[in-house]
Protein backbone atom coordinates (compact mmCIF):
# COMPACT_ATOMS: atom_id res chain seq x y z
CA UNK A 1 0.00 0.00 0.00
CA UNK A 2 1.31 3.45 -0.93
CA UNK A 3 0.42 6.64 0.89
CA UNK A 4 0.81 10.10 -0.58
CA UNK A 5 2.12 13.00 1.49
CA UNK A 6 -0.26 14.87 3.76
CA UNK A 7 -0.53 18.65 4.13
CA UNK A 8 0.44 18.74 7.81
CA UNK A 9 -0.33 22.47 8.14
CA UNK A 10 -3.90 22.19 6.83
CA UNK A 11 -6.46 23.98 8.98
CA UNK A 12 -8.80 20.99 8.65
CA UNK A 13 -6.19 18.88 10.47
CA UNK A 14 -5.82 21.41 13.28
CA UNK A 15 -3.08 23.59 11.82
CA UNK A 16 -3.01 27.09 13.30
CA UNK A 17 -1.12 30.38 13.08
CA UNK A 18 0.86 31.27 16.22
CA UNK A 19 2.51 34.57 15.32
CA UNK A 20 3.08 36.98 12.44
CA UNK A 21 5.23 40.04 11.87
CA UNK A 22 2.64 42.01 9.86
CA UNK A 23 -0.71 41.34 8.17
CA UNK A 24 -1.99 44.80 7.34
CA UNK A 25 -3.49 43.93 3.95
CA UNK A 26 -4.61 40.29 4.30
CA UNK A 27 -4.73 37.88 7.28
CA UNK A 28 -2.06 35.27 7.75
CA UNK A 29 -4.67 32.62 8.70
CA UNK A 30 -5.54 32.37 5.00
CA UNK A 31 -2.23 30.56 4.41
CA UNK A 32 -3.53 27.27 5.82
CA UNK A 33 -7.09 27.20 4.50
CA UNK A 34 -7.90 23.88 2.77
CA UNK A 35 -9.62 25.42 -0.26
CA UNK A 36 -7.70 26.79 -3.23
CA UNK A 37 -7.38 30.60 -3.28
CA UNK A 38 -9.93 32.66 -5.20
CA UNK A 39 -9.80 36.19 -6.55
CA UNK A 40 -12.30 38.98 -7.15
CA UNK A 41 -10.69 41.78 -9.22
CA UNK A 42 -13.36 44.24 -8.04
CA UNK A 43 -12.95 43.61 -4.30
CA UNK A 44 -11.37 46.51 -2.40
CA UNK A 45 -11.37 47.38 1.28
CA UNK A 46 -10.19 50.26 3.46
CA UNK A 47 -6.57 49.06 3.21
CA UNK A 48 -6.64 48.51 -0.55
CA UNK A 49 -7.07 45.44 -2.76
CA UNK A 50 -8.53 42.39 -0.99
CA UNK A 51 -6.61 39.16 -1.54
CA UNK A 52 -7.31 35.58 -0.48
CA UNK A 53 -4.00 35.05 1.27
CA UNK A 54 -1.51 36.75 3.59
CA UNK A 55 -0.12 40.16 2.62
CA UNK A 56 2.12 42.44 4.63
CA UNK A 57 2.67 46.16 4.10
CA UNK A 58 5.53 47.54 2.02
CA UNK A 59 8.75 47.70 4.01
CA UNK A 60 10.77 50.91 3.71
CA UNK A 61 14.53 50.81 4.12
CA UNK A 62 16.74 48.13 5.64
CA UNK A 63 15.45 45.91 8.40
CA UNK A 64 14.00 42.53 9.21
CA UNK A 65 11.88 40.59 6.74
CA UNK A 66 8.27 39.57 7.31
CA UNK A 67 7.39 36.15 8.67
CA UNK A 68 4.56 33.93 9.90
CA UNK A 69 4.70 30.95 12.28
CA UNK A 70 2.36 27.98 11.74
CA UNK A 71 1.80 25.14 14.21
CA UNK A 72 1.28 21.95 12.26
CA UNK A 73 -1.96 20.09 12.84
CA UNK A 74 0.05 16.85 13.07
CA UNK A 75 3.81 16.63 13.72
CA UNK A 76 5.78 14.95 11.00
CA UNK A 77 8.75 14.54 8.70
CA UNK A 78 8.66 17.21 6.00
CA UNK A 79 9.20 16.32 2.35
CA UNK A 80 8.11 19.38 0.38
CA UNK A 81 6.99 22.97 0.95
CA UNK A 82 4.69 24.71 -1.51
CA UNK A 83 4.53 28.50 -1.35
CA UNK A 84 1.54 29.40 -3.50
CA UNK A 85 1.49 33.04 -4.66
CA UNK A 86 -1.72 32.71 -6.71
CA UNK A 87 -3.05 36.13 -7.86
CA UNK A 88 -0.12 37.98 -6.26
CA UNK A 89 1.53 39.40 -9.37
CA UNK A 90 3.09 42.77 -8.50
CA UNK A 91 3.18 42.24 -4.75
CA UNK A 92 4.70 38.80 -4.18
CA UNK A 93 7.96 38.19 -2.24
CA UNK A 94 10.89 37.61 -4.62
CA UNK A 95 12.57 35.26 -2.13
CA UNK A 96 11.52 33.01 0.75
CA UNK A 97 13.09 30.96 3.55
CA UNK A 98 11.40 28.19 5.54
CA UNK A 99 12.46 27.14 9.02
CA UNK A 100 11.08 24.38 11.24
CA UNK A 101 11.13 23.52 14.93
CA UNK A 102 9.94 20.81 17.29
CA UNK A 103 8.17 22.29 20.28
CA UNK A 104 6.08 21.19 23.23
CA UNK A 105 2.58 22.73 23.44
CA UNK A 106 3.63 25.18 26.18
CA UNK A 107 6.80 26.34 24.39
CA UNK A 108 6.94 29.89 23.02
CA UNK A 109 7.58 29.76 19.25
CA UNK A 110 9.06 33.27 19.38
CA UNK A 111 12.02 31.88 21.32
CA UNK A 112 12.32 28.61 19.39
CA UNK A 113 15.58 27.17 18.09
CA UNK A 114 14.76 27.11 14.37
CA UNK A 115 16.26 24.79 11.75
CA UNK A 116 16.44 25.96 8.12
CA UNK A 117 14.68 23.38 5.95
CA UNK A 118 14.43 25.54 2.81
CA UNK A 119 17.35 27.96 2.45
CA UNK A 120 16.75 31.41 1.01
CA UNK A 121 15.36 30.71 -2.46
CA UNK A 122 13.72 32.65 -5.30
CA UNK A 123 9.91 32.69 -5.66
CA UNK A 124 7.70 33.55 -8.62
CA UNK A 125 4.46 35.49 -8.57
CA UNK A 126 1.06 33.92 -9.30
CA UNK A 127 2.68 30.47 -9.09
CA UNK A 128 3.01 27.36 -6.97
CA UNK A 129 6.62 27.44 -5.83
CA UNK A 130 7.86 23.95 -4.84
CA UNK A 131 10.81 23.36 -2.49
CA UNK A 132 12.18 19.95 -1.46
CA UNK A 133 13.02 19.26 2.18
CA UNK A 134 15.74 16.73 2.99
CA UNK A 135 16.01 17.13 6.78
CA UNK A 136 14.82 13.83 8.38
CA UNK A 137 13.78 15.45 11.65
CA UNK A 138 10.28 15.43 13.16
CA UNK A 139 8.85 18.95 13.40
CA UNK A 140 5.78 20.56 14.96
CA UNK A 141 6.05 24.16 13.65
CA UNK A 142 7.23 25.96 10.53
CA UNK A 143 8.23 29.60 10.04
CA UNK A 144 7.79 31.12 6.58
CA UNK A 145 10.03 34.14 6.01
CA UNK A 146 9.33 36.34 2.99
CA UNK A 147 12.11 38.62 1.76
CA UNK A 148 11.39 41.46 2.29
CA UNK A 149 7.56 41.63 2.23
CA UNK A 150 4.56 40.87 0.01
CA UNK A 151 1.76 38.37 -0.39
CA UNK A 152 1.41 34.58 -0.27
CA UNK A 153 -1.92 32.88 -0.90
CA UNK A 154 -1.32 29.42 0.61
CA UNK A 155 1.39 27.49 2.43
CA UNK A 156 1.36 23.71 2.01
CA UNK A 157 3.65 21.63 4.24
CA UNK A 158 3.73 18.15 2.71
CA UNK A 159 5.14 15.21 4.61
CA UNK A 160 4.54 12.03 6.57
CA UNK A 161 2.59 12.31 9.81
CA UNK A 162 4.41 11.23 12.98
CA UNK A 163 1.89 11.70 15.81
CA UNK A 164 3.10 12.22 19.37
CA UNK A 165 3.00 8.65 20.81
CA UNK A 166 2.09 10.03 24.23
CA UNK A 167 -1.44 10.34 22.81
CA UNK A 168 -1.66 6.83 21.35
CA UNK A 169 -1.89 4.55 24.38
CA UNK A 170 -5.06 2.57 25.09
CA UNK A 171 -8.01 2.32 22.73
CA UNK A 172 -7.85 5.00 20.03
CA UNK A 173 -9.23 5.73 16.57
CA UNK A 174 -6.55 3.94 14.57
CA UNK A 175 -7.86 5.36 11.27
CA UNK A 176 -7.66 9.05 12.20
CA UNK A 177 -5.13 11.11 10.27
CA UNK A 178 -4.21 12.78 13.57
CA UNK A 179 -3.18 9.39 14.97
CA UNK A 180 -1.18 8.27 11.93
CA UNK A 181 -3.88 6.60 9.84
CA UNK A 182 -4.31 7.40 6.16
CA UNK A 183 -6.05 6.36 2.95
CA UNK A 184 -3.85 3.88 1.09
CA UNK A 185 -6.17 3.06 -1.81
CA UNK A 186 -9.58 4.09 -3.10
CA UNK A 187 -11.65 2.92 -6.06
CA UNK A 188 -13.24 6.27 -6.92
CA UNK A 189 -13.16 9.87 -5.62
CA UNK A 190 -15.30 11.57 -8.24
CA UNK A 191 -17.08 14.02 -5.91
CA UNK A 192 -14.82 14.28 -2.86
CA UNK A 193 -11.59 12.96 -1.37
CA UNK A 194 -11.64 9.75 0.66
CA UNK A 195 -9.16 11.34 3.09
CA UNK A 196 -12.03 13.49 4.35
CA UNK A 197 -13.38 10.43 6.16
CA UNK A 198 -10.36 10.47 8.49
CA UNK A 199 -10.45 14.18 9.41
CA UNK A 200 -11.08 15.38 12.98
CA UNK A 201 -14.64 16.22 14.00
CA UNK A 202 -17.83 15.58 12.11
CA UNK A 203 -18.61 16.43 8.51
CA UNK A 204 -20.79 19.50 7.91
CA UNK A 205 -21.96 18.40 4.45
CA UNK A 206 -21.49 15.59 1.96
CA UNK A 207 -18.64 17.65 0.52
CA UNK A 208 -16.68 16.99 3.73
CA UNK A 209 -16.93 13.23 3.33
CA UNK A 210 -16.12 10.69 0.61
CA UNK A 211 -18.52 10.38 -2.30
CA UNK A 212 -18.02 8.31 -5.44
CA UNK A 213 -19.97 8.54 -8.68
CA UNK A 214 -22.99 6.34 -9.39
CA UNK A 215 -21.81 2.92 -10.48
CA UNK A 216 -23.55 1.66 -13.64
CA UNK A 217 -21.58 -1.53 -14.22
CA UNK A 218 -20.52 -4.58 -12.25
CA UNK A 219 -18.48 -4.52 -9.06
CA UNK A 220 -18.48 -2.13 -6.12
CA UNK A 221 -16.52 0.76 -4.67
CA UNK A 222 -14.10 0.53 -1.74
CA UNK A 223 -11.41 2.28 0.23
CA UNK A 224 -8.37 0.94 2.09
CA UNK A 225 -7.34 2.59 5.36
CA UNK A 226 -3.74 2.17 6.55
CA UNK A 227 -3.98 2.23 10.34
CA UNK A 228 -1.67 3.96 12.82
CA UNK A 229 0.20 0.65 13.11
CA UNK A 230 -0.37 -3.05 13.81
CA UNK A 231 -3.16 -3.16 16.36
CA UNK A 232 -5.85 -5.30 17.95
CA UNK A 233 -9.14 -4.07 16.49
CA UNK A 234 -12.37 -3.77 18.50
CA UNK A 235 -15.03 -2.11 16.33
CA UNK A 236 -15.57 0.12 13.33
CA UNK A 237 -18.00 2.99 12.76
CA UNK A 238 -18.99 3.79 9.18
CA UNK A 239 -20.71 7.16 9.51
CA UNK A 240 -23.14 8.20 6.75
CA UNK A 241 -24.21 11.54 8.25
CA UNK A 242 -25.44 13.93 5.49
CA UNK A 243 -25.63 11.03 3.03
CA UNK A 244 -29.40 10.61 2.74
CA UNK A 245 -30.13 9.41 -0.78
CA UNK A 246 -26.53 8.58 -1.64
CA UNK A 247 -25.34 6.30 1.20
CA UNK A 248 -24.21 2.73 0.41
CA UNK A 249 -26.83 0.01 0.45
CA UNK A 250 -24.53 -2.24 2.47
CA UNK A 251 -20.88 -2.58 3.54
CA UNK A 252 -18.30 -5.22 4.42
CA UNK A 253 -14.91 -5.02 6.15
CA UNK A 254 -11.73 -7.02 5.47
CA UNK A 255 -8.16 -7.08 6.80
CA UNK A 256 -4.91 -8.27 5.15
CA UNK A 257 -4.51 -12.05 5.26
CA UNK A 258 -0.69 -11.99 5.22
CA UNK A 259 -0.52 -13.50 1.75
CA UNK A 260 -1.27 -10.42 -0.33
CA UNK A 261 -5.05 -10.74 -0.23
CA UNK A 262 -7.93 -9.81 2.08
CA UNK A 263 -9.78 -11.74 4.79
CA UNK A 264 -13.35 -10.71 5.51
CA UNK A 265 -14.00 -9.97 9.20
CA UNK A 266 -17.43 -8.36 8.77
CA UNK A 267 -19.76 -9.87 6.21
CA UNK A 268 -21.97 -7.67 4.07
CA UNK A 269 -24.25 -5.62 6.34
CA UNK A 270 -26.98 -3.06 5.56
CA UNK A 271 -26.31 0.49 6.76
CA UNK A 272 -28.56 3.32 7.82
CA UNK A 273 -28.49 6.65 6.03
CA UNK A 274 -27.53 9.97 7.63
CA UNK A 275 -26.14 8.45 10.82
CA UNK A 276 -23.47 6.35 12.55
CA UNK A 277 -23.17 2.64 11.79
CA UNK A 278 -21.06 0.96 14.50
CA UNK A 279 -20.09 -2.69 14.02
CA UNK A 280 -18.24 -4.80 16.58
CA UNK A 281 -15.45 -6.85 15.02
CA UNK A 282 -14.62 -10.45 15.99
CA UNK A 283 -12.21 -10.85 18.93
CA UNK A 284 -8.46 -11.10 18.29
CA UNK A 285 -8.49 -9.36 14.90
CA UNK A 286 -4.96 -7.95 14.52
CA UNK A 287 -4.22 -5.81 11.46
CA UNK A 288 -2.40 -2.73 10.18
CA UNK A 289 -5.06 -1.90 7.55
CA UNK A 290 -8.75 -2.36 6.82
CA UNK A 291 -10.63 -2.47 3.55
CA UNK A 292 -14.17 -1.09 3.54
CA UNK A 293 -16.31 -2.23 0.60
CA UNK A 294 -19.50 -0.28 -0.16
CA UNK A 295 -22.23 -1.92 -2.24
CA UNK A 296 -22.62 -1.02 -4.97
CA UNK A 297 -21.44 2.56 -4.35
CA UNK A 298 -22.25 5.52 -2.11
CA UNK A 299 -20.70 7.95 0.31
CA UNK A 300 -19.36 7.96 3.88
CA UNK A 301 -18.75 11.03 6.03
CA UNK A 302 -16.34 9.45 8.50
CA UNK A 303 -14.59 6.12 9.08
CA UNK A 304 -13.51 5.30 12.66
CA UNK A 305 -11.57 2.12 13.48
CA UNK A 306 -11.19 1.67 17.23
CA UNK A 307 -8.60 -0.57 18.80
CA UNK A 308 -5.32 -0.72 20.69
CA UNK A 309 -1.83 -0.60 19.22
CA UNK A 310 0.26 -3.69 19.94
CA UNK A 311 2.83 -3.12 22.69
CA UNK A 312 5.73 -3.62 20.28
CA UNK A 313 4.14 -1.16 17.83
CA UNK A 314 3.85 1.53 20.48
CA UNK A 315 7.40 0.85 21.71
CA UNK A 316 8.71 1.42 18.19
CA UNK A 317 6.75 4.66 17.81
CA UNK A 318 8.06 5.98 21.13
CA UNK A 319 11.62 5.07 20.17
CA UNK A 320 11.28 7.00 16.93
CA UNK A 321 9.82 10.02 18.71
CA UNK A 322 12.62 10.05 21.31
CA UNK A 323 15.36 9.12 18.83
CA UNK A 324 16.32 6.10 20.93
CA UNK A 325 16.66 2.33 20.34
CA UNK A 326 13.40 0.39 20.81
CA UNK A 327 13.00 -0.62 24.45
CA UNK A 328 9.76 -1.40 26.33
CA UNK A 329 11.08 0.67 29.24
CA UNK A 330 10.67 3.77 27.05
CA UNK A 331 6.92 3.60 27.58
CA UNK A 332 7.44 4.59 31.20
CA UNK A 333 9.08 7.83 30.05
CA UNK A 334 5.90 9.16 28.47
CA UNK A 335 3.22 8.08 30.99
Amino acid sequence: MTRTDLDLANRALGGSVRAVSDELFAPVESLIQPAAPVHDPAAFGPHGKIYDGWESRRRRGAGDDDWGIVALGIPGVLHEIIVDTAFFRGNYPPEITVQAARLEPADDPLTADWTVVVPRSPAEGDSQNHYEVSDPGIFTHVRLIIHPDGGVARLRVLGRAVPDPRLLGGRIDLAALANGGDIAECSDMFYSDARNTLLPGGARSTGEGWENQRRRGAGNDYLVVALAGPARLAWIDLDTRWFIGNAPGSVSVSVPDGAGSWREVLGQQPVSTDGPNPFRLPPDVVADAVRVDVYPDGGLSRVHVYGELLAETLTGLVARWLGAPPDPALLQEIW
